[in-house]
């Protein structure tokens, strides 16, 4: 019997404690033993089917010598920092499905499970079920990874779908993602692109091996975006997505960033829809490897987690190609990157010529709406601040 704890029983510890039951079967096969949740540590006692292995002492986790794993989805970086650390400092793998951990800690996490001979791993915390950080550091491992970019945010996806599909402004469409369960009641951590800003940074951490700091990436989100950009961009043959984006320079430096961008109708990322989630990796050897499928949600976020249990109770005590340094030199900012832009301003369509010299026009009725040549972010800033500009947004080539 292999027995571990679960730190957090909300939609993601729940999934966990699922999955580990239905599944016991195939699980055991793999295992050799059977998996058990022993111990599940909670803030508060409620009525549960676990009712009986709750918590709310984590002494009881840190001290038990039977349990070999903990999973943490708690969230957040205050408690779940304090006890991912006591906890590969008593000698346990730690599995996670802690963005904003990972993010802002994972450098430092990783060196102390090193240190103690255990493994700490994150499957979870970018794409929910959707495996792509065990590709990223293993199956792409021989290539020079160049670019990655994504759907990162299954909310913010599926407000945009129903914006395009129903014709729904984004208030609707958000109020709209609230009652299904898709959007939190205080949804700006998905609206203003600081969920898909913490996982462009873990992306960035393992291609480029170098820590990327979430406060130095530029995170925009969707909650600008008004109706009437959608439908122009759709007419023209494209999509508006919010991606994460980063990227290596030719000259070795890194950047990332998050923003709404038009996307080609010919491009598989624009016809992702709803919820779901999907992450382009480019490296030099294969081209572009595209990773799809449900980017959250109780059962998908779960069943990562509990790989990466199965995983490190299967391997050697740790995943060597799992890490990055500390060293943030070489970041730069987007503003470098040279792209089309999409802009919508006041005024007539001389006026945009004007500033930009050749424009593909896309809309005049009273403002112009149109695509540039390839301009870099800082002179599309400087364009949006000294015109009657009412919406910018890069395009993807």
């Amino acid at each position: 019997m292999i027995h571990i704890a679960i730190m957090g029983l909300g939609t993601v510890g729940t999934g966990v404690a699922k999955v580990i039951a239905e599944n016991a079967e195939p699980i055991r096969r793999k295992l050799g033993e059977e998996l058990q949740v022993k111990t599940v540590l909670v803030r508060h006692f409620k009525e549960t089917p676990y009712r009986q292995l709750m918590t709310d002492d984590f002494a009881e986790i840190e001290n038990d010598p039977e349990i070999r794993v903990v999973v943490e989805t708690i969230g957040g970086v205050d408690a779940a920092y304090e006890y991912t650390k006591r906890a590969l400092i008593a000698g346990k793998h730690v599995v996670t499905a802690n963005k904003q951990l990972v993010a802002e800690h994972g450098c430092e996490l990783l060196q102390l499970a090193r240190k103690k001979q255990v493994s700490y791993l994150f499957e979870a915390s970018v794409g929910g079920g959707i495996p792509v950080l065990h590709p990223l550091t293993q199956c792409l491992a021989a290539n020079r990874i160049d670019e990655i970019y994504g759907i990162l945010n299954g909310t913010t996806n599926y407000i945009l779908t129903r914006m395009v599909q129903a014709g729904a402004s984004f208030q609707d469409a958000l109020a709209e993602a609230q009652e299904k369960g898709y959007a939190e009641a205080d949804p700006t951590a998905d609206v203003e692109g600081i969920d898909a800003g913490r996982k462009i940074c873990i992306l960035a951490d393992l291609a480029y091996g170098h820590q990327v700091d979430p406060a130095q990436v530029p995170m925009d989100g969707i909650s600008g975006i008004s109706l009437k950009d959608v439908r122009i961009a759709e007419r023209a043959g494209y999509r508006m997505k919010l991606l994460g984006r980063a990227l290596r320079l030719p000259d070795g430096r890194r950047t990332a960033y998050v923003a709404p961008h038009l996307i080609p109708v010919s491009n598989p990322m624009s016809g992702v829809q709803d919820v779901f989630n999907a992450v382009m990796v480019r490296g030099n050897a294969t081209g572009e490897v595209m990773f799809y499928g449900k980017g959250a949600g109780e059962l998908p976020t779960a069943s990562a987690c509990v790989s990466d249990v199965i995983e490190v109770l299967q391997a050697s005590p740790q995943r060597d190609e799992i890490g990055w340094e500390a060293d943030t030199e070489g970041f730069v900012k987007p503003d470098v990157l040279s792209s089309r832009f999409y802009f919508r301003m006041l005024g007539s369509l001389s006026e945009a010529v004007s500033a930009f010299g050749s424009v593909e026009v896309l809309s005049e009725n009273g403002e112009t709406a149109f695509l540039t040549d390839a301009i870099t972010g800082e002179q599309a800033r400087t364009f949006s601040e000294t015109l009657p500009v009412q919406a910018c947004f890069r395009v993807l080539a």
